[in-house]
Order: structure tokens, then C-alpha cells, then sequence
């Protein structure tokens, strides 16, 4: 239950941190954010892991660099709404 938590905690920071160095405005809301962030911080510290023995720094860098990305997808293929 931990690591749930601690998981979203993380999650939270990440998105937030994404979404900060993202330029302009993302139409997505907080628990997208949490949700992206947390797979970014999932997979920035498996990367670290792999290929710079875990450290942490690499994967907080890694780990919000693919935070941006992975709110980078979800606003470009659900982010806008089409006007018909």
C-alpha cells in the first residue's frame, strides 16, 4: 500500500513538473496528470536502473522528460475538441 501511495505522491510531482516546462496551455485535468506522471516516473526509474545502475537523478531527469512526453500524446490525441 506504500508504494501505491508513494507511486502517486511521485506521480503528482512528475506531472506537475511536466507540465510546468511545457509551453502553453494542456486541457487535461489533475488525476491525467497524476496518472501520466506516475508512468513517466515508472519508467524513467526502470531506465535508470538499466542503464545507469539506478541512479536518482537520472531518474527524476529521464523520468520527467517522459512525463512531458506522455502528456504531450495524451493532449495531441485527446486534448482538443473537434469543431463540426
Amino acid at each position: 500500500m506504500g508504494t501505491f501511495i508513494g507511486l502517486v505522491i511521485l506521480g503528482a510531482i512528475f506531472g506537475a513538473l511536466a507540465r510546468l516546462f511545457m509551453k502553453g496551455s494542456q486541457p487535461i485535468g489533475i488525476i491525467w496528470t497524476i496518472v501520466l506522471g506516475a508512468l513517466g516516473a515508472l519508467a524513467g526509474g526502470w531506465i535508470a536502473e538499466q542503464l545507469f545502475d539506478g541512479s536518482t537523478l537520472v531518474m527524476w531527469i529521464v523520468g520527467i522528460l517522459l512525463a512531458v512526453l506522455f502528456i504531450s500524446i495524451y493532449v495531441g490525441a485527446f486534448g482538443r475538441k473537434s469543431r463540426v
